[in-house]
């Protein structure tokens, strides 16, 4: 006996689709292949997509207090900056890494006084300039000393110059704002004394009144001493300069010596960034040879007691270094 199974009529075929494994390997390495070049992507401007905090942070930090501007002291000082990184990248820096000549240079100034900062790209990654007064973090950037921001970062190759002017005594901090680089190693203290002379700190208007002076570079036989005009305990050693605030100065720089020199009016001896005025005759980079000289014309600042070197690194140690006095 049989029995014969019939299926309901409403029942019906249900068509299935189906792919090939090859298809599906193929849609996988694709989606794969999309990921990593996203991510590959994303990762390399880690920096970027970092750093812009959202507003509300900024607000929550709040921003410090700045004091007013000082009367400018017509000195200007130029510090050249340059973004660095160690190899692992741990380690952020200006100028030179920790141990290594130059790190974190220190600037020294007075109220008043203007500092130029010429900063450099010289990493791969992106960051940022601002001087602060900050103990740590990135907030309280004073307006005018940035270059770039947290959302338009210096790119690497990239630069960029700001001027900051002290307002008031104390430790002052110039950073990179890109957050973590600070704590990582980028910061350097600009400090910050008194006016100089116990002046007002304002320039005369110019006096009309003109002085000359001249100055050679000589060298002791054994390179041991350097000096301007003579050696010590010789007529002319390190002539001082007396000039009244607003005066007109050239200065003829010669040197007569055998090694390379460079000339400035600083108000810092130990620092032969701090030259002002547009005083410089030659630089580090563009010294003059023995034999050479040129000439430079100014007008005195503000009262106080400056010092006129060789901008040479070593040698105002060395002797080449006298008093220029704004009365």
């Amino acid at each position: 006996m049989s029995i014969e199974t019939k299926h309901p009529a409403s029942e019906s075929k249900q068509q299935v689709y189906r792919t090939t494994s090859e298809r599906t390997v193929k849609m996988m390495v694709i989606m794969l292949g999309i990921c990593i070049v996203g991510g590959m992507i994303f990762f390399s401007m880690w920096d970027y997509w970092i750093s812009t905090p959202a507003p509300v942070v900024a607000m929550m930090a709040g921003e410090a207090d700045h004091a007013a501007p000082a009367a400018a002291t017509g000195k200007t000082i130029t510090q050249d900056l340059t973004f660095i990184e160690s190899s692992d990248f741990r380690t952020l820096a200006f100028n030179a890494l920790p141990g290594e000549d130059d790190n974190n240079p220190t600037v020294h100034m007075n109220v008043g006084d203007t500092v130029v900062f010429n900063v450099d790209n010289g990493g791969i990654s992106f960051h940022a300039f601002g001087v602060t007064q900050g103990t740590e973090g990135i907030t309280g950037i004073i307006p005018g000393s940035e270059i770039g921001t947290m959302s338009n970062a210096l790119k690497p190759g990239e630069g960029g110059s700001s001027e900051f002017v002290a307002g008031e005594e104390g430790t002052y901090y110039y950073i990179c704002t890109v957050p973590g680089h600070r704590e990582q190693g980028m910061v350097g203290e600009i400090i910050i004394g008194p006016t100089q002379g116990g002046s007002s700190g304002i320039a005369s208007p110019p006096t009309g009144v003109s002085h000359e002076f001249t100055l050679n570079f000589v060298e002791s036989d054994d390179f041991r001493t350097l000096a301007f005009n003579a050696l010590p305990d010789e007529d002319g050693h390190n002539p001082e300069i007396r000039v009244n605030s607003g005066d007109e100065v050239t200065i003829t720089a010669n040197n007569m010596g055998k090694s390379f020199h460079a000339f400035g009016v600083v108000s810092n001896p130990e620092d032969f960034n701090s030259v002002i005025w547009d005083s410089a005759i030659g630089s580090m980079s563009n010294t003059l040879k023995p034999g050479e000289g040129d000439s430079t014309t100014f007008t005195a600042g503000a009262s106080g007691t400056y010092y006129y070197i060789c901008t040479v690194p070593g040698h105002a140690l060395q002797g080449m270094q006298g008093s220029f006095i704004v009365e």
